[in-house]
């Protein structure tokens, strides 16, 4: 591999920014909505893939190493537990959901089974304490949740 593979994806996660940025801007906001709004945290990880971006064009490794094909299906085990995760969210709600992609993720990077259900599980439960408690946003309950009644 030479420098241009670094080119190629510094132009690609540019591309993407771009979209991703502009995807940002065309956010619906509500009349009650927090100071900040929705389109500042998507625009600010756009911005700053966008800056990242131009580091692998214009200062590319001279040596970059590829993944193995072992790393290579860890990315695309890792990729497709986010989007499943994004897909259960709403019918699991936050806490089963994110408990589930924690524990696959621990799975993924070979810990031990045990341990990963608890720690994802409590883990889990203080993130929720932090958005819900501290932070007062509201994450999806889930309709899971809803059917038992904790929703």
């Amino acid at each position: 591999m030479n420098r241009r593979s670094d080119r190629i994806i510094g132009v690609l996660l540019l591309l993407f920014a771009i979209w991703y940025g502009y995807t940002a801007l065309h956010l619906r906001t509500t009349l009650l909505t927090d100071p900040i709004g929705p389109k500042f945290f998507p625009l600010f990880l756009a911005t700053l893939m966008g800056l990242l971006s131009f580091y692998l064009i214009f200062k590319p490794d001279p040596d970059p190493e590829w993944p193995s094909t072992d790393e290579w299906v860890r990315i695309v085990l890792i990729t497709l537990t986010f989007i499943g995760y994004a897909y259960l969210m709403n019918p699991l709600g936050f806490i089963v959901a994110t408990t589930l992609e924690m524990i696959a993720l621990s799975l993924i990077f070979r810990g031990p089974l045990w341990p990963a259900i608890i720690s994802s599980f409590v883990f889990t439960l203080a993130l929720y304490g932090l958005f819900e408690i501290a932070l007062d946003l509201s994450l999806p309950a889930g309709q899971l949740m809803k059917m038992i009644g904790l929703g």
